[in-house]
């Protein structure tokens, strides 16, 4: 399966959470717009339809690519 650069998951994923707590206190559109364009696009990177999935997939991906990273060690 192909997956997309962790350090940009990691990005999206972060944007989507500070964009949804900052659209609960402030509930503007310009908040909302951007929440949706974070949203959509991680959506498209993991093959999802919802944010909470798309949030999901991304955090598994990135916790799969820094297992890669570091071997095991005996």
């Amino acid at each position: 399966m192909i997956t997309a650069h962790p350090p940009l998951l990691r990005e999206l994923v972060e944007r989507c959470e500070t964009l949804r707590r900052r659209l609960a206190g402030d509930n503007s559109a310009q908040t909302a717009r951007r929440l949706e364009d974070s949203a959509y696009t991680l959506c498209v990177i993991t093959a999802t339809r919802q944010l909470d999935t798309a949030l999901f997939v991304a955090r598994h991906q990135i916790a799969e690519a820094m297992r890669q990273e570091q071997p095991l060690r005996h």
